[in-house]
């Protein structure tokens, strides 16, 4: 296989990006209109770069965070208006300057550019930016570089176990909200296999609580938008619960926390309930419910799996054979073609994904 290939620009005429449009406003929720898809031209390769193709695109609520000025956050950078947006993302080699980098390498980035066809520097710090995805890993299932291998299985393995003080065979109840999502529906079961019950999971609707105990294997399923979530908390937990996987924040957040145990664990994974607020990150509770936590000696560590880097090689492989094994079960929502981007984001904020949301963009 050459390491340099043909100019792609002779053999591609088209290609196409996804740009910030408009700011929603820090109280406002995103809708298809703040973004633009728009034909742009074909990168030129140039000595120091490569020119990829993108296979597919993950769709993360913290994104959303990343269409404010003000990210709320000392590790993200607003995206910039009429610019090309970015996050995570595989691809393929199409065409190499590049030396250790070939044609036809199928590549992982955090900071992808929403773009068919795009021009990556690789020199310097720069190189650091991207990594190579072994194909043995993935069996040509690309996207599982987004989701169960990517942040969100990271962050649910490795929250649980830094930061959910789970003790086997102590049968401690877990408790997750957003528990139908990328992340929730991997900590449930993450929690179960390593010995926790009941495992109950909080999501919005009857499909996706019937899709967490009949295809997951939770214990229990709560649909926070026709149930009292502080009442079947009760009846599901009657001796309180021990580990609290927070994805939400907010009403449903405190009603869990009413009814932790003294000495309880919360894994302060993600907010999205106050994504579309002006409150930072990570947000103070009410008074009542922070009084309840520091009585009862709750742990709410803020947490962000980023700092974990040199724990992914170990949690990747610990979640492959699990996956392997037929023990963890990884489900996606995939939306076709990158002009439906914008829509698969404002659905995936509103809750309209089961498992990992999914932006495929391309074959190989």
């Amino acid at each position: 296989m050459k390491e340099y290939g043909d100019r792609l620009s002779d053999e591609i005429k088209m290609n196409k990006r996804v740009v910030l449009a408009s700011r929603p406003g820090i109280n406002t929720k995103p809708t298809v209109d703040h973004f633009e898809v728009e034909e742009c031209p074909v990168p030129e390769i140039k000595d120091g770069t490569i020119i990829v193709k993108t296979l597919c695109l993950s769709v993360d609520p913290y994104m959303r965070c990343r269409m404010n000025l003000d990210t709320g956050t000392d590790y993200m950078s607003p995206w910039r208006l009429h610019q090309t947006i970015d996050g995570g993302g595989v691809g393929i080699i199409v065409e190499s300057q590049c030396r250790g980098f070939r044609r036809g390498e199928i590549l992982e980035s955090f900071h992808w550019p929403w773009q068919v066809y795009a021009l990556m520097e690789l020199r310097g710090v720069n190189c650091l930016l991207v990594k190579k995805v072994d194909p043995a890993l993935i069996e040509r299932h690309f996207s599982l570089i987004c989701g169960l291998f990517g942040l969100p299985g990271q962050a649910a393995y490795i929250g649980i176990r830094e930061k959910g003080h789970v003790i086997p065979e102590a049968s401690q109840s877990f408790v997750v909200s957003a528990a139908a999502g990328a992340c929730g529906s991997l900590a449930g079961q993450i929690a179960r296999l390593q010995g926790c019950s009941p495992v109950v999971g909080i999501c919005g609707s009857d499909t996706k609580c019937s899709f967490l105990q009949e295809e997951l294997s939770f214990h229990h399923a709560i649909n926070y938008r026709t149930q009292d979530v502080f009442l079947r908390i009760k009846e599901c937990c009657p001796e309180g619960v021990d580990i609290y996987f927070d994805n939400v924040g907010g009403d449903i957040s405190n009603s869990v926390i009413k009814q932790m145990n003294e000495n309880s664990h919360i894994i302060l994974c993600g907010q999205i309930s106050m994504y579309n607020t002006n409150v930072p990150y990570p947000p103070s509770l009410p008074e009542e419910i922070e009084q309840i936590r520091e009585e009862r000696n709750i742990t709410r560590d803020r947490f962000l799996v980023l700092n974990y880097v040199e724990e992914f090689p170990a949690a990747i492989a610990q979640l492959a054979a699990w996956w392997k094994e037929g023990k963890l079960k990884y489900k996606e929502t995939v939306t076709h073609g990158l002009e439906n981007a914008p829509l698969a984001f404002v659905s995936m904020m509103n809750g309209g994904n089961i498992g990992k949301q999914i932006i495929h963009v391309a074959e190989p």
